[in-house]
């Protein structure tokens, strides 16, 4: 035991008489027999002199206090218990005894207890997108928190999920969580929009609505998605599509000369005569595809390549990082998982300045001057010798190629362009110059058949000069990666607007986005870029190809969408050559 400090020495035992602790802490002294009181002095407000009607008392001198005889000892106690209180007592209020410390009023809790703000009701939203074994999903949520009985709310989500699962019937295998994630998501915005009592006739409403929406054949279909969705997605569309573009809204997004060079554009013409060695058949090349020399041969003559036609990406094998392809998820160092023949792709300007002369697009009708070669062939279709009003070139067009692989390199197969309310104005398939053919039809992009090329009737001369009819060199053209459609039409033009440009790639040049990811809101080429902004999804043929049609529609909306949507352009510190 620890020994006894005396702390209680003063105080007498309670059980003084049959105390039996051999070592009590209480004192047994004859002595002490009571407990001392503490005497808790009160303030008594005395009479002043002016408030007093009746006589003073006289104040007793020390002389005379001294010569007063002294009271008892029990007087004394009694005297002591009527001015004094006990040192605790009973507090009907803790926010009370502790008093204002602040300044306010005692009937007030302290401001830090006090609530502020509007009341709201207690939020009870999944948490999570669990679901059982047979894919329903499973609410979350605290039952305590939610307005409406979890069972309830957990019985018109399975109704929910299953009519979204006859929805989505063609897409699930592609996509089987979508059905539990946008009913849940559905879910939860009828219990946020509703009370205990409307709730069930909301969910109602929110079903019957499903049952009628159009089935859709792909994930970014305008049927996919959330009732709030859905709307946002339309009413989207109806914005971009009731926008008509024009010059002055689009120039300050036209790329500067600067610009330009940056992003790869060819902004003047080569040297050299441009057009003198048309094609490399029998000459030795390196294979894109392949990394391997090879002699240019035509398609029939061709050698065998294997190759991946998807593009490598960094992912976990087997727990292990490693670089894997898109089309195929093998490794670099395994073989391609396709066969084709061997193709060369040149990018160099002055490489392809001597397969096809370079030229620039014709000036307006009102210039006056000459241009490009083939404005003065362009200048009795296009009016442009009867003056300014004779000139039918348009302020904005949006373009878009299809490129084969030829004994001349990547080659144009295809034109399209539509003009700014995404109207098409021009699609022709492109002939082949003289002495070159075809190595591959490249169909898996470019959508391009050997029955599509059969048809063309236009060189890639005439092709120019049809489009001189309604592109000038003030015309604003719009597109994706424009640097490679004007490249490959051998076309220098210095009022681009590039959607690769404006939607940039997070690792910045010369990365790019795919347009069919942006086409999203209505997700790197066109194709990507349409999904992500627009809810559009484009080049979905897979294997069979893509329009250019359909791209040209697809960035032209993009462009919109920006300009609705995106951030103001900062002030170019060059200006655009024109």
């Amino acid at each position: 035991m620890f020994p006894t400090l005396g702390l209680f020495q003063t105080l007498p035992c309670p059980e003084k008489p049959h105390c039996t602790r051999l070592n009590c802490i209480f004192s047994h002294s004859p002595d002490i027999t009571h407990i001392p009181v503490t005497p808790v002095p009160v303030d008594v407000s005395q009479p002043t002199a002016s408030s007093s009607t009746g006589p003073q008392r006289p104040v007793p001198s020390a002389a005379s206090s001294s010569s007063t005889p002294r009271p008892s000892s029990s007087a004394a106690a009694a005297l002591a218990a009527s001015t004094s209180i006990p040192a605790k007592r009973p507090i009907s209020s803790p926010l009370r005894a502790a008093g204002p410390s602040n300044g306010t009023s005692t009937s007030e809790p302290p401001t830090k207890l006090q609530r502020t703000g509007t009341a709201r009701r207690p939020v009870a939203v999944p948490s999570g997108p669990q679901t059982t074994a047979n894919g329903v999903p499973v609410l979350r949520v605290s039952a305590a928190q939610s307005q409406v009985a979890v069972p309830v709310r957990q019985a018109m989500l399975k109704t929910l999920y299953e009519h979204f699962v006859v929805l989505y019937e063609k897409i699930l295998p592609a996509n089987p969580t979508l059905a539990a994630e946008h009913a849940l998501r559905q879910e939860e915005e009828v219990y946020s929009k509703s009370s205990k009592l409307t709730y069930r006739n909301a969910m109602i409403s929110s079903i019957a609505a499903l049952k009628k929406r159009p089935k859709p054949d792909s994930a970014a279909h305008a049927s996919v998605g959330t009732e709030s969705e859905v709307r946002a997605r339309e009413e989207m569309r109806k914005k971009v599509a009731a926008l008509r573009l024009t010059a002055e809204q689009l120039e300050p997004y036209v790329l500067s000369v600067d610009e330009m060079k940056k992003w790869g554009y060819v902004v003047e013409v080569p040297p050299g005569p441009g057009g003198d060695k048309p094609h490399e058949e029998g000459s030795v090349m390196t294979c894109e595809r392949c990394n391997q020399k090879f002699m240019v041969k035509r398609l029939e003559d061709a050698d065998e390549c294997r190759y991946h036609w998807g593009k490598p990406f960094s992912a976990k094998v087997n727990g292990e990082k490693r670089r894997v392809y898109t089309c195929c998820s093998r490794t670099p160092d395994e073989e391609g998982c396709q066969t084709g023949p061997h193709v060369f792709y040149e990018t160099d300007p002055e490489d392809l300045h001597r397969r096809h002369a370079f030229t620039h697009t014709r000036p307006p009708a009102d210039s006056g001057g000459g241009g490009s070669a083939s404005g003065a062939a362009s200048g009795a279709e296009s009016g442009s010798g009867s003056g300014s009003d004779a000139d039918t070139a348009l302020d904005v067009v949006a373009l878009d190629c299809e490129m084969i692989y030829t004994t001349g390199g990547m080659r144009v197969a295809r034109v399209s362009v539509v003009d700014s309310v995404g109207k098409e104005i021009f699609d022709e398939y492109v002939r082949m110059d003289e002495g070159v053919e075809v190595i591959d039809y490249n169909t898996r992009f470019s959508g391009i058949t050997p029955e599509h090329l059969a048809r063309a009737l236009l060189p890639l001369d005439a092709i120019r000069r049809s489009l001189d009819a309604f592109i000038n060199a003030r015309t604003i053209i719009i597109g994706h990666a424009l640097e490679n459609d004007l490249k490959t039409l051998r076309m220098i033009h210095h009022r681009c607007v590039d959607t690769a440009v404006l939607f940039p790639h997070t690792a910045g040049p010369p990365y790019k986005r795919a347009l069919r990811a942006l086409n999203g809101i209505l997700t790197v080429r066109v194709r990507d870029r349409v999904k992500e902004y627009l809810g559009q999804t484009i080049q979905a043929a897979g294997a069979a190809g893509h329009s250019s049609v359909e791209d040209s529609i697809a960035t032209l909306d993009l462009v919109r969408w920006h300009v609705l949507n995106g951030p103001k352009p900062k002030p170019k510190a060059t200006t655009t050559a024109s």
